[in-house]
């Protein structure tokens, strides 16, 4: 496909990133601190929250109408001939990322920082043959159904996306995945670079952000800020820091620009703070819930949580309730935009109420967010409410408080 369409991904250069919690945000942080060092860049990331825009950002500015159509046609007319000749039509991931290849070809951006939709092995972003460095998040059992039952599967699946020769960036904090990376870093012929939690030091952590030392020898014990409060955002962070400095030869960046990057990064959906007191988190997965209850038990002890969840059916919803729901005052549970693959209100619900006495199923997003509000009264007083699960339904969430 991406040859019949003249292979746009040849026109500019790739950061390839994969993984099961924190792909999102390190794209983000990479493509701050290229654009602050003055590199035009794209950014393809998935789900989106309002609008399908999202998913194709040029310097960090979403594409209009105009430009989404324009690719669309464009693929929508390499795919009929696709099936007229036989062959068939490609994937709804597919075309959002053949599209994204139009789109930034197009523009004529320098860089793309490009993220895996599913896995990574048989992923279509692997259609990129060429990226200039692979960074691989943080691993975690998610998509189990697909990816495998174990991280260790799961990390080979994430590992697929290594090339040989190219750098790969990793986060090493868990030891099975970090050993199936590596493995497969050095069969390739990879240069493989670790990052681990201890190779960082948070030194302030506030409701403004979190400033953290990344202890190592191209950084010394520089400090740097970012604009987030959720502890994990530091490793993410991390990630794009030592994806830099790997990458320092054919990238060059200047540490004050690598510090504003950093700083000026924004990303929504995670720990994101919609309003005072209003809190939405794309916690999913058992491993993304711990450190969503974290956050919550740093930031929020001692006061009363209303909490929205939402969450697809294969997910691991049991365990993600028994995180959360026990923090809460109340919990209403929603259906989400996906009819198809959402669990059903009335079902996690029954599995809320195993943590939380007050747990209710709502009709619609609007409801459950109407009466969390009003259970919080005037000025919230003493009450938080997060609205946590799949990021399909956050964006609405957002419309609606916004």
């Amino acid at each position: 496909c991406l040859r019949r369409l003249g292979n746009p991904q040849d026109k500019f250069k790739v950061i390839h990133v994969a993984g099961t919690n924190g792909k999102g945000s390190t794209c983000a942080f990479l493509t701050s601190i290229l654009r602050e060092a003055g590199y035009s860049c794209g950014l393809f990331t998935s789900p989106h929250l309002v609008e399908i825009n999202e998913r194709f950002q040029i310097n960090e500015v979403n594409i209009d109408n105009d430009t989404f159509l324009r690719a669309f046609e464009k693929v929508k007319a390499l795919s009929d001939e696709l099936v007229a000749e036989g062959s068939y039509h490609p994937t709804y991931f597919e075309m959002l990322f053949l599209m994204g290849m139009v789109i930034f070809a197009e523009a004529g951006v320098d860089y793309v920082t490009l993220e895996t939709g599913l896995g990574g092995r048989m992923d279509a972003t692997t259609a990129v043959e060429n990226p200039v460095a692979c960074v691989i998040t943080s691993i975690s059992l998610d998509h189990m159904q697909y990816l495998g039952d174990t991280v260790a599967k799961i990390a080979g699946e994430k590992a697929g996306i290594i090339v040989p020769g190219v750098p790969v960036i990793y986060d090493g904090n868990d030891p099975d995945a970090a050993a199936v990376i590596r493995a497969k870093a050095e069969e390739l012929g990879s240069p493989a670079y670790e990052v681990k939690r201890e190779d960082t030091e948070i030194i302030r952590n506030t409701s403004a952000g979190i400033d953290f030392s990344f202890r190592n020898d191209y950084y010394g014990d520089t400090v740097f800020s970012i604009p987030f409060i959720a502890k994990y955002q530091v490793m993410n962070s991390a990630l794009a820091l030592k994806t830099i400095e790997v990458l320092k030869e054919v990238l060059p960046v200047s540490m004050d620009k690598i510090h504003e990057g950093i700083e000026k990064t924004r990303w929504q959906g995670r720990m994101e703070t919609v309003l005072p007191g209003v809190i939405v988190d794309g916690a999913h997965n058992e491993d993304a819930a711990i450190k969503l209850r974290m956050s919550i038990e740093r930031y929020f002890k001692g006061k009363e949580i209303q909490l929205i969840m939402g969450v697809f059916q294969d997910k691991e919803y049991e365990k993600i309730t028994s995180i959360l729901c026990p923090l809460a005052k109340k919990v209403y549970t929603v259906e989400l935009p996906n009819k198809a693959r959402t669990l059903s209100a009335g079902k996690l619900a029954d599995c809320a109420r195993k943590y939380c006495e007050e747990v209710e199923a709502k009709d619609s997003i609007q409801s459950a967010v109407d009466s969390a509000t009003a259970a919080c009264g005037a000025g919230m007083n003493n009450q938080v409410i997060i609205a946590c699960g799949s990021l399909s339904y956050l964006g609405e969430v957002k419309r609606i408080v916004e």
